[in-house]
């Protein structure tokens, strides 16, 4: 069992990824930490985990876990992986694992350094529905793919939430533009060339609020739109010359509809639909971790494949400041 700590009490740890390595079969929570101890004593007794510590450094001391899982806002997610790394534990980061691709290089070299495994936690790589289209695509199921479409919105203009404070890593790119850029790669196994891109900021907050992005792969095209402060939409659709594919819940596959990925054929004269119940991305995402952690295989998000993630965010930043392409 690898035992995990948890480096924050925050809401998503708290809702979905505690209850998930509680319930994975190879791994447990053993410790949680936060910089109040009564909060981490008080979510340590919500699910029975034995240890709370009233600092991150004292818990990442602690010979009570192997591995950690760091929640905390997207601009401490590199400080704290490295910490964690030398302290010789694996470390599962929530996405975005940084804000520029060149922090990933020293990412890379704490891992290699201390011999154990770091991770960005893309739960979606881990989802069946992207697994089957992975397939799909691998069979020639829907012939020569010439285009992926894709759509991530939600609204939200808290002040107080860390998407909408740019000192804390917010903005719409950094929390859902690496969704559709994610899925398309992991599911394609190609890398972008180049992009085209329009972004806005809000006015109060800073933060970039919506992106329209065009991003070529040399044999296909992928357009997409994301927003932060638009009604809520989910959308991934796979076009090729023999059919085209469309995941009915492409990211909150457990949360946000049906589990189900939809194979169109080309004279639009038949559909096949592969349903999953309950996929539990999450718990399946801990999984592949604590068997890589533990040499027993598991594919996982490689710090390699998470820097050519940052490196398509940060051509789509560049490009919305110009006409034209811009290369990745």
């Amino acid at each position: 069992m690898l035992r995990f700590g948890i480096l924050s009490t925050a809401k998503i740890g708290r809702e979905l990824v505690i209850p998930a390595i509680q319930d994975a079969e190879n791994a447990v929570v053993t410790a949680i930490a936060s910089r109040d101890l009564a909060k981490a004593r008080a979510l340590a007794d919500r699910f029975s985990v034995p240890h709370a510590f009233g600092s991150y450094e004292e818990m990442l001391a602690s010979d009570a876990i192997d591995a950690v899982y760091i929640p905390l806002p997207t601009s401490k997610h590199v400080e704290w992986s490295i910490k964690a790394a030398n302290a010789g534990k694996h470390v599962l980061c929530e996405k975005p694992i940084a804000l520029k691709a060149d922090e990933i290089d020293g990412l890379i070299e704490a891992r290699d350094r201390n011999k154990v495994l770091v991770s960005e936690a893309y739960m979606v790589t881990y989802a069946p529905v992207w697994l089957k289209v992975r397939e799909l695509l691998a069979s020639g199921a829907i012939g020569t793919l010439k285009h992926v479409q894709g759509a991530f919105t939600y609204f939200n203009r808290d002040p107080s939430n860390m998407r909408n404070i740019p000192e804390l890593g917010g903005g719409a790119l950094p929390d859902i533009g690496v969704y559709p850029t994610i899925t398309t790669r992991f599911a394609t196994g190609k890398e972008p060339q180049r992009v085209q891109a329009t972004v806005e900021r809000d006015p109060d907050f800073g933060t970039d609020i919506y992106a329209s992005v065009r991003a070529d792969f040399g044999d296909f095209e992928l357009s997409f739109y994301i927003s932060t402060q638009l009604a809520g939409r989910q959308l991934m659709v796979l076009h090729g010359t023999k059919g085209y594919i469309e995941v009915k819940s492409p990211f909150n596959a457990d949360r946000w509809g049906a589990e189900e990925v939809e194979l169109t054929s080309q004279d639009h004269g038949q559909s096949q639909i592969f349903r999953f119940q309950d996929s539990r991305q999450y718990r399946r995402e801990i999984e592949a971790f604590a068997a890589a952690a533990s040499g027993k295989g598991g594919e996982v998000v490689t710090l390699e494949s998470s820097r050519n993630s940052q490196r398509f965010i940060d051509a789509i930043y560049r490009a919305a400041e110009q006409d034209g392409w811009e290369k990745v």
